[in-house]
């Protein structure tokens, strides 16, 4: 059942069998064994793709839904540990600056999970791509996924020293006027995002003019550092430039909302043990629900 899955979510026998460490042959033997028994045709094959047929895809969500019941069922004795292989997607800051330093304490806790960790802010077919959860920043949409905010990023807005001596230091919302931003473009609208200021416990949106536009957290920080305009970004991921004086935050009294952090994974999956067991770590590092850099505090 578990190949299965597996072979429906990837939409290919190959990847399904180099997802369970497999050859192909075995994954193949395994599908013509359940169809034989079953006496239906379960999938659809062309040379490039693999698809349920209705009979398949019922077949699926049964399957789903057995292989919850019994991961739920062996996790609730306590000695029998979490295992396998765990696929996470997580920015590649977060990953870096939160995640990566506390990682040796998770893999002691659970020594038969293995992850497998991409990189990257992009949106994500957790089930086509066979990935167990997602870490993502910013406001959610996808109404497939189920998310669990696990805490709030605090924002800055913030420039270079160069920028601020050449364009001077805003001391109020009217002093932006004369100022540069470097533009961040939305992964999935394209349109550049305003930036975002607190006043009086309402938000005002200001679009300065942009000689460059981004779609990159870390190409903005960089830009940011050369003196090319101001920036929004979350803290944590500026703290180092910061302390050394390379980036000077700017209007603290007026910062932009916190963005809500979520872990999102499959509404048509259960929630396996090595899932729930990674998901439930990843809130314990934000007691507060608040993000916070491991390096350089």
């Amino acid at each position: 059942m578990r190949l299965y899955t597996r072979i429906v979510e990837r939409r290919s026998f190959t990847r399904a069998a180099e997802d369970t460490g497999l050859p192909r042959s075995t994954v193949t033997d395994a599908v013509k064994e359940i169809e034989a028994r079953l006496g239906v045709r379960l999938l659809a094959r062309t040379t490039r793709h693999v698809s349920p047929t209705l009979e398949g895809e019922a077949y699926y969500r049964r399957c789903l839904a057995i292989i919850a019941d019994v991961e739920d069922a062996e996790s609730g004795f306590g000695g029998i540990a979490p295992r396998g292989e765990l696929r996470i997607d997580v920015h590649g800051s977060m990953l870096r600056n939160v995640i990566v330093p506390e990682l040796p304490r998770f893999l002691k806790a659970y020594p038969g999970l293995t992850l497998h960790i991409g990189e990257g802010d992009r949106l994500v077919d957790l089930v086509r791509e066979g990935v167990d959860c997602v870490i993502r920043g910013g406001t959610l949409r996808d109404s497939t996924m189920v998310a669990r905010q696990i805490a709030a990023m605090d924002e800055v807005t913030i420039a270079s020293p160069a920028y601020l001596r050449a364009h001077g230091t805003p001391r109020n919302l009217a002093e932006l006027n004369g100022h540069r931003m470097i533009g961040f473009a939305s992964s999935a609208t394209g349109n550049v995002l305003p930036l975002e200021f607190t006043v009086k416990g309402k938000l005002e949106h200001i679009t300065l003019p942009s000689t460059i536009n981004v779609t990159a957290g870390e190409t903005s920080i960089a830009l940011c550092r050369l003196g090319l305009g101001l920036i929004q970004t979350p803290r944590y991921h500026v703290t180092r430039d910061l302390k050394a004086g390379r980036l000077i935050e700017v209007l603290p009294k007026h910062p932009p909302s916190p963005t809500p952090l979520s872990v999102l994974y499959p509404q048509s999956r259960g929630l396996p043990p090595r899932v729930r067991v990674f998901i439930d770590w990843v809130a314990g590092l934000f007691p507060q629900g608040k993000v916070r850099s491991r390096i350089g505090n």
